[in-house]
């Protein structure tokens, strides 16, 4: 950008937070400089990786090792996390030199780089560090190491989990019994359960929650005779466990990566009430659905707003690649042009009106052009219904008209 407007860019970034991540990639290394010399500015440089200082090459072992010994902590981090991308190894190596005299929160900061390239050649590492002496950095170690189904503490988990869940066979019809936990020992704390429940938690339904959530996935088909994940997911829960196992089992999911569980607990896009057996809510089925390729989350998601609409569809539609899939693209114009003809009130819609206008394929505006006309407005219509429609898919093509000609520009 112009350097004379580096100064409102900053400002900008610094009252929204959702902007500092573009502005600051936009703005350069001249917006760190600058913020070196104004207060106002400094979440630039927390924010910017390294704090705007150039990392060395990962051949220079020595200019790595002093700025590692002497650099500041954005540096490190940036560092750390640089290492981690490319030699997963040498990352953890590095961090281990420095690991008992770091801070409490810069450990927890460190540890967190270990998300990227986690494997099981980080367990080691990862077991000594359920040791430690901060409860927050324990928690942080014990959850990578349920991310690995092979680890030490995953099959601890299961154990334990494996004891809280199984087949009652006194029924017509199969179903599952839960036994919750009467205790959380001190080997559950080692391993990252909480001791303590939120308020309004029962203390048994909060320990039985983190043994599922930390349990291999795999510990179920041999514990449940056999059946698959779906199998699984549509056996009746005695004694009102299903919510709590379910949730358990979804937030597993997400934590292993698990596509095959992840389409078992989302169900089918048109069941009803919106959402799959295991969902227990829009929040959980997003996360689900972000184990998920792009093309099967975007058609899962299509399918969503074709039964259900766009009322609740909208925390779904964050979750899916931009520009959207053309079978989404078209699902989400369907229910808008549905909803215009129902007379709805437009402004309800203008959330995803805004989603649409930035992830719309630009190729969709033909598809808009007889909905920017004023509709006739039926009698049970909300009043001027019709023309704020009319506007609102009027700024919509507009938009991806203008869109689709800076793309064109930018291949020419």
């Amino acid at each position: 950008p112009p350097p004379q407007s580096l100064p409102a860019l900053l400002d900008a970034a610094r009252g929204r937070t959702d902007l500092r991540p573009a502005a600051l990639t936009f703005a350069g290394p001249r917006a760190v400089w600058l913020a070196r010399l104004n207060p106002d500015w400094r979440f630039a440089l927390r924010a910017a990786p390294g704090g705007g200082a150039a990392l060395p090459h990962l051949e220079d072992s020595a200019r790595i090792q002093q700025l590692w010994q002497e650099g500041l902590f954005a540096e490190r981090v940036s560092l750390l996390s640089a290492i981690r991308t490319r030699e997963p190894a040498t990352a953890r190596e590095l961090l281990t030199t420095t690991w008992a005299t770091e801070r409490a929160e810069d450990r927890l900061m460190f540890l967190d780089s270990l998300r990227t390239g986690l494997g099981p050649q980080d367990e080691p590492f990862l077991e000594q560090a359920l040791n430690d002496r901060s409860r927050n950095v324990r928690a942080t170690a014990a959850e990578l190491l349920s991310a690995l189904p092979g680890s030490a503490l995953a099959a601890r988990m299961a154990v334990r989990a494996g004891t809280c869940v199984a087949l009652d066979h006194t029924q017509q019809t199969p179903a599952i019994s839960v036994e919750a936990p009467h205790e959380c020992d001190a080997g559950m704390e080692r391993d990252g359960v909480v001791a303590t429940a939120p308020a309004g938690r029962g203390e048994r339904s909060w320990w039985f929650g983190q043994l599922v959530e930390a349990a291999p996935l795999s510990t179920w088909s041999g514990r449940l005779g056999g059946r698959t994940p779906q199998e699984i997911v549509a056996l009746p829960v005695a004694d009102d466990w299903q919510g709590e196992l379910h949730a358990a089992w979804c937030r597993a999911a997400v934590r292993q990566r698990d596509g095959q569980w992840a389409r078992a607990l989302l169900g089918s896009p048109s069941a009803p009430e919106a959402g799959g057996p295991g969902a227990v809510s829009l929040a959980e089925r997003a996360k689900l659905l972000g184990t998920l390729g792009t093309a099967e989350r975007a058609e899962w998601v299509a399918g969503f707003i074709a039964t259900h609409g766009l009322s609740e569809a909208f925390q779904l539609l964050g979750v899916c690649a931009v520009p959207w899939a053309p079978p989404l693209g078209r699902a989400v114009v369907d229910a808008l042009n549905i909803a215009r003809d129902a007379g709805s009130y437009p402004w309800s819609f203008s959330g995803v009106m805004g989603l649409a206008e930035r992830c719309l394929d630009p190729a969709e505006a033909s598809r808009l052009d007889g909905l920017q006309a004023v509709p006739d407005e039926s009698e049970d219509a909300s009043p001027g219904a019709g023309g704020y429609w009319a506007e609102a898919f009027q700024r919509l093509v507009t938009t991806l008209r203008l869109r689709a000609a800076m793309t064109e520009e930018l291949r020419t």
